[in-house]
């Protein structure tokens, strides 16, 4: 995911806009359109663990599964690579959760609060739990993070069968301090663009609705508080975040190591990419790039 937050200068030229504008949106590439959706949507079974094997075999139970839950904006492809990484190591399973409001339309955005998008991290769960998996682990990135560690705050996991908890690049102060204003000039803007890579169309919303950047900006407060007071975790952290990303202030790895109660690693790592771990569709990265992604992936998996 890349520039998750709009310009706020912006609304020094365009403070007259209407709240309801609709963006120029393109049906053909754009994933706010009406023709695209995530293809979680279409082929569960290739991308959720529960629609994969509904009836899973004692060797299945016991084998380890990663539950992989991606940021604001994205989709299921920002674990893509990770999933195809684990098919060919060939000694866990993966399952990628679209979340809610994501991976749909333009509206389907603008209309989905935080706790929507949150559901499907629990549903899948849920169901994976209700199928007897014996082993599983939590995989978040960027804003997947604050949308996890506010479930444990809830203390709705079993902490017997997950086993770990990892969260890459996680977004508990942004970048840009200007998205605490959303509430104040947010109704002014709209909408804000976000230009895309060279992969990226389809499968990223290039516009953000107001409405949406709110819920961020409420869910990010609302973990921040939790982690300024303490937050109890009896289920093993570990974060690895990017010293130079333009979306996460890398004071949020500290933030959580801090608030934690709790085991609680943090690996910072020397990468100026938001969600450092995701590769495909951007205009460009280097071998150190890759290295560090395959690097990362190989630690997670072993546990």
């Amino acid at each position: 995911m890349k520039s998750i937050y709009f310009v706020f200068f912006t609304l020094l030229f365009i403070s007259c806009s209407k709240t309801d504008k609709i963006p120029p949106i393109d049906n053909a590439i754009d994933l706010d359109g009406t023709q695209i959706n995530d293809s979680s949507l279409t082929y569960p079974e290739r991308f959720l663990l529960s629609a994969k094997i509904p009836a899973p075999s004692d060797q299945d139970k016991n084998t380890p599964v990663y539950i992989c839950v991606h940021g604001f904006t994205a989709t299921t492809f920002e674990w893509i690579e990770f999933r195809d990484f684990v098919r060919k190591k060939g000694n866990a399973y993966t399952s990628l959760v679209l979340l809610g409001g994501h991976g749909r339309d333009y509206n389907d955005f603008k209309n989905a609060s935080w706790e929507d998008w949150q559901q499907p991290i629990k549903d899948e769960y849920t169901k994976l739990i209700n199928l007897g998996y014996k082993k599983i682990y939590f995989i978040g990135s960027s804003t997947g993070c604050p949308l996890l560690l506010d479930i444990v705050s809830q203390n709705v996991f079993n902490t017997s069968i997950v086993k770990k908890m990892f969260l890459i690049d996680p977004i508990i102060i942004p970048s840009n301090k200007t998205l605490t204003l959303v509430n104040t000039i947010g109704p002014a803007l709209g909408y804000s663009a976000s230009e895309m890579e060279k992969g990226e169309n389809g499968f990223w919303y290039k516009y953000r609705p107001y409405q949406a950047l709110y819920e961020l900006n409420t869910l990010t407060q609302l973990v921040r508080k939790k982690l300024e007071k303490g937050l109890t975790s009896e289920i093993p952290i570990e974060t690895f975040k990017s010293n130079k990303d333009g979306s996460a202030d890398p004071l949020s790895a500290a933030l959580i190591e801090k608030g934690i109660n709790g085991t609680c690693l943090t690996n910072i790592i020397p990468s100026n990419l938001h969600v450092f771990t995701r590769l495909n569709g951007r205009n460009n990265y280097t071998t150190e790039d890759y290295n560090l992604q395959q690097n990362t992936f190989n630690q997670l998996l072993n546990q």
